[in-house]
């Protein structure tokens, strides 16, 4: 009787073992992809940040063009 609970002992113990490190490597899987899921989100939001000072910068010196040429219209009227 000792031998058939230390047989059954001995191979649910090796079941555990090998669903856990199944489960493990599913595990590191889901958190890599998370890693680079994060990763290029923070890139995305990088390029986003560029792309907004740059189109700021645009409108600026379109808003400081057209004064420019305001003044110098005004200039030419008097």
């Amino acid at each position: 009787m000792d031998l058939a609970v230390d047989t059954h002992m001995g191979r649910l113990t090796v079941l555990l073992a090998l669903v856990g490190c199944l489960g493990g490597c599913g595990l590191a899987g889901s958190g890599a992809a998370a890693t680079a899921g994060a990763a290029s989100e923070a890139r995305q939001a990088a390029e986003a940040k560029q792309t907004e000072a740059r189109v700021k910068q645009q409108i600026d010196a379109s808003y400081q063009k057209a004064a420019e040429q305001r003044r110098a219209a005004e200039a030419d009227g008097q």
